[in-house]
């Protein structure tokens, strides 16, 4: 099955990371390009800071709650981070997910969605970039950058996009189908 998780990196209460998360699941949902699309909260998962007492690469995890991402982590084909920019860089949670794991993330390709103030979170988007190459992932050109995110919220906080940010979202889906098909191969060989 083709599966596509979108995870959620925020987990500040107020946080407007899971309306654009939300809409985002939408238009994954609507594109077509996978059998599931999951949204993944970070808020929900709650890892506390990394406590395996093991390098991730062995996978001999002793925590259930690692047990439970690594399986989480295992079945997708594809991710999309949904992520804040803060202080110029991505958020810990973030950095802490992902490093509780290593051969979960590998061959898979992964889309960022950004959002901020006027940087529109791209300077986190590109950190985040040498982190997610170091685990073989294959971050897709194609992103989603929303500059003073507040004005596309509505009354009840949904997400209002404009034209650029929906034709930016279904760019970077194609992108993701094409190239998560091209690495499906390498992903069969490590399992």
């Amino acid at each position: 099955m083709n599966k596509l998780e979108i995870i959620i990196a925020s987990t500040r209460p107020g946080r407007i990371g899971l309306p654009i998360g939300q809409w985002i699941e939408a238009e994954a949902v609507g594109h077509g390009g996978w059998d599931e699309v999951e949204l993944v909260d970070l808020a929900v998962v709650n890892l506390p800071f990394m406590d395996e007492p093991n390098h991730p690469r062995l996978r001999r995890y002793t925590h259930p709650h690692t047990k439970k991402w690594s399986a989480k982590i295992e079945e997708a084909n594809a991710f999309v981070f949904v992520m804040p920019e803060y202080n110029a860089g991505y958020n810990a949670e973030l950095k802490n997910a992902i490093d509780y794991l290593h051969t979960e993330w590998e061959y898979k390709p992964v889309g960022l969605v950004s959002y901020g103030g006027v940087s529109a979170g791209t300077r986190a988007a590109q950190m985040i970039k040498q982190v997610v190459t170091m685990l073989k992932m294959a971050p897709v050109y194609e992103a989603v950058s929303i500059p003073f995110v507040e004005q596309f919220l509505g009354d009840e906080g949904e997400v209002n996009p404009n034209a650029i940010m929906t034709n930016a979202a279904k760019a970077m889906f194609d992108e993701l189908v094409r190239v998560g098909a091209a690495l499906a191969p390498l992903r069969e060989q490590t399992t």
